[in-house]
């Protein structure tokens, strides 16, 4: 049995605890919480929640820990810390910053001897590694990615933040025009508003200034002040009702060509997600599975998907892939 921890138990390590009871080859063996122990109930009968500063006493217990953070302070802290004793596995998607993440944990894990993956979700991850295949394939190519129709926890976040707003909820929707446009192979240049469109809806106190809530979310830098955005004012009972799930999804398309530019494809990867953390809970631990493996096998440092063979992240045997999916 492969011996998973969790360290942090939102909405992700929920997920992931979710998926581990899911696979056989696999118990949970604990949880690890900044919060106060006794306030944190998990799921799994039997298993133990313990302060994340005592994670040092479980050393030889756990054989891989996945760390469910958040990318902007967590995971940059946390990850590089945790795998110089433990084998580790996070979902850190600030783009923009995995190169100085990877390098952060490649240190760290290489100190303590461990196997460290960082980036392992849907994207950055499963999209990832789509994109890499398909830009291998077809060279002459463009990829395009859309996320979306779903929740955007991040944005939902910064909308609560607003004076004035009791709660929120903020979809991300690929703008159809300009995906039919991709799979119909022109690979236009797209603008952010053009790729994207956002919808928001707000729960506002009672005697709010909605139309200052509604101009503060439609300029807001980086995060809606780029996109067409739409605002809806709703009560608080509706947004539990219609809007109190987490979906998500989205699709990597590919327009290439070959023969000169003489015959034309297009490679499409889409996800359809009822519960965005769930299945990027699912992800991490078949990956934490190759974690395992390398780490089994002697490897050391940190690694990304694009280091990992689809064998390393199945709970088969290679007889049994080559049998039966291949």
């Amino acid at each position: 049995m492969i011996r998973i921890a969790i360290a942090g138990y939102g909405n992700l390590g929920r997920g992931v605890e979710c998926a581990v009871r899911e696979n056989a080859d696999m118990e949970l063996v604990g949880v690890f919480t900044r919060r106060p122990p006794e306030s944190v109930a998990v799921k799994t009968e039997g298993v133990g929640v313990y302060p994340l500063d005592r994670v040092s006493e479980f050393r030889d217990m756990i054989d891989v820990m996945v760390i469910c953070g958040g990318s902007a302070t967590d995971l940059p802290e946390l990850t590089p810390m945790l795998a110089e004793s433990f084998n580790v596995i996070d979902s850190f998607d600030t783009h923009a910053n995995i190169p100085a993440h990877f390098d952060a944990v490649d240190a760290a894990a290489k100190r303590g001897g461990k196997v460290a993956m960082i980036s392992v979700g849907w994207d950055p991850g499963m999209f990832s590694v789509m994109r890499a295949y398909a830009a291998s394939i077809l060279p002459t190519g463009k990829s395009y990615t859309f996320w979306g129709r779903g929740v955007s926890q991040g944005h939902s976040d910064a909308i609560r933040r607003i004076p004035g707003v009791v709660d929120a909820r903020q979809y991300t929707v690929p703008a159809q025009s300009a995906v039919e446009r991709v799979r119909a192979g022109e690979n236009p240049e797209l603008t952010t508003r053009e790729k994207h469109t956002r919808e928001c809806f707000v729960v506002a106190e009672a005697g709010a200034d909605l139309a200052a809530i509604e101009n503060a979310i439609k300029t807001m830098p980086n995060y809606f002040d780029e996109y067409d955005t739409t605002v809806n004012f709703i009560t608080l009972d509706e947004l539990r009702r219609e809007h109190g799930g987490l979906p998500h999804g989205g699709s990597v398309i590919h327009s290439g060509s070959t023969a000169g530019g003489r015959s034309l494809h297009t490679i499409e990867y889409k996800l359809t997600l009822d519960s965005n953390p769930e299945f990027t809970g699912s992800v991490l631990t078949a990956y934490a599975r190759a974690v395992y493996r390398m780490a089994k096998r002697g490897e050391t440092g940190c690694k990304t998907v694009f280091d990992v063979p689809p064998a390393d992240i199945s709970p088969y045997s290679t007889d049994y892939l080559r049998e039966h999916m291949l």
